[in-house]
């Protein structure tokens, strides 16, 4: 059984997360400019067996997409030409920064650290992977 890989993508920064081989646990990866994002999954994925890649999907209140979904059908076609054998799912992000800031609060973490948007892009590409997992079952 591969990895679940789980992206939370932004126009700068892209934060990632990873399930165990199990697929149980869902662990923040790293955050990666998203410019070497291609570069970054081409290394991951012949390091490690990876079966299925969540992209989230940023919607609005009413359902409408964001301003960063044009840039994400961009990069889903260049990604589905250099890795046609991964398979891809889309799943609504919605809220998932702002579920990300309040674990950071929850967690204790000091002011300066919440404002590492880094960061909350991985703990958020972290909630999008876990609300997978727990949905699918």
């Amino acid at each position: 059984m591969g990895r679940i890989l789980a992206l939370d993508y932004g126009t700068k920064r892209t934060g990632v997360a990873v399930t165990d081989e199990l697929q149980i646990i869902a662990s923040g990866l790293t955050t990666v400019p998203t410019k070497e994002l291609q570069s970054f999954l081409a290394k991951y994925f012949s390091e490690e067996t990876v079966e299925l890649v969540l992209v989230g999907e940023p919607k609005q209140k009413d359902g409408t997409h964001s301003a960063v979904e044009e840039e994400i059908q961009k990069f889903l076609k260049d990604f589905v030409v250099k890795f046609p054998e991964m398979e891809v799912k889309r799943v609504d992000e919605r809220y998932s920064s702002k579920m990300a800031f309040q674990t950071m609060i929850d967690s204790g973490l000091k002011k300066k650290q919440r404002r590492d948007k880094a960061l909350i892009d991985e703990i958020s590409a972290t909630i999008i992977l876990q609300d997978y997992i727990y949905f699918r079952s």
